[in-house]
């Protein structure tokens, strides 16, 4: 927005807390067109592991892993706040480690992790990025935490997930990395 401290409207607020509270509803039905929907392009910024999700067709494959990697995900919304241009959700995101995520192997265990997400809309009101923050050894202790570590038959499972979660990071998106400093100027 123009005017970075600039409030909406109350029916501006409202109009995108609607569209945030659709997309999270369509995600957890699994309703990707709906969801997909929500944005003019598709633009998806996974923070813990700096990487972007950009256009239709890589939203959708960011969706089919998850999923795969978690068929039963839900979420409970904790807060939701608004600023100039984005709606700000806090939320717990749940699921059980069914399927591979990235190199991570499933190993069957539930995780309950706090999570941010950011909608950012531009001037015309669209939603033009999703942005999620959340910590992945949360995560990833929880997927593990469950594994009988004294049980040498875990140990290649508990590798391979190291292995995994250190592989999902290696190569991170430079439009995430290379960002320019905020212009604070009053």
């Amino acid at each position: 927005m123009a005017d970075r401290f600039a409030i909406p409207s109350a029916e501006v607020l409202r109009a995108r807390e609607r569209l945030v509270l659709d997309h999270f509803h369509d995600e957890v039905r699994q309703a990707w067109d709906d969801v997909l929907a929500t944005f003019p392009h598709p633009h998806y910024e996974i923070i813990p592991t700096l990487t972007v999700h950009d256009g239709d067709a890589q939203v959708r494959g960011y969706y089919r892993d998850t999923r795969v990697a978690f068929p039963d995900q839900d979420h409970e919304i904790i807060a939701l706040r608004h600023s100039a241009d984005a709606v700000i959700v806090e939320f717990w995101l749940l699921g059980t480690h069914s399927g591979p995520l990235g190199r991570i192997p499933a190993t069957g265990a539930r995780h309950r992790t706090r999570m941010s997400a950011y909608f950012v809309f531009d001037d015309a009101e669209n939603l033009i990025i999703e942005r999620i923050y959340f910590d992945t050894l949360t995560m990833l202790k929880q997927l593990v935490g469950g594994l009988n570590l004294r049980d040498p038959r875990t140990w290649p499972l508990v590798v391979r997930a190291v292995r995994g979660l250190l592989a999902m990071s290696s190569e991170p998106d430079q439009r995430l990395v290379r960002t320019p400093p905020a212009d604070l100027a009053v």
